[in-house]
């Protein structure tokens, strides 16, 4: 159980961060994007997965999936772009939160996804 937790730690990281945006006085638009893109991406990501997962054709698989990697670093990037447009130091700090939850997601997919049983 705990291992399996561990997929889901970008989401605690996340909901950790609002706390400190507000005791540091960092811009909370800043938060704000950073959170509805890795939201929406998280989404796509799961719902593309689900869809993956159904399929028997290893290339509509790993179509899905590729195409899902690549769509989901350009929903954050533009995510990030569009509040750095709006105030310059919200877009500072929504990339800095996006790439820290990015570490601790890859960190937690590679430390629990090889003892997960398999999916279906």
């Amino acid at each position: 159980m705990p291992l399996r937790m561990l997929r889901f730690l970008d989401l605690a990281l996340l909901a950790l961060a609002l706390p400190i945006f507000i005791a540091a006085g960092l811009p909370l638009l800043g938060w704000a994007g950073a959170a509805g893109g890795w939201l929406v991406q998280r989404g796509v990501q799961a719902l593309i997965e689900k869809r993956a997962r159904a399929s028997d054709d290893p290339r509509t698989v790993a179509g899905l999936l590729t195409g899902s990697m690549i769509a989901r670093g350009w929903i954050v990037a533009g995510s990030i772009f569009v509040v750095g447009l709006s105030e310059r130091e919200a877009g500072l700090s929504a990339a800095i939160l996006a790439i820290t939850l990015f570490t601790f997601y890859f960190t937690g997919q590679l430390i629990g996804r090889p003892f997960e049983a398999e999916r279906k």
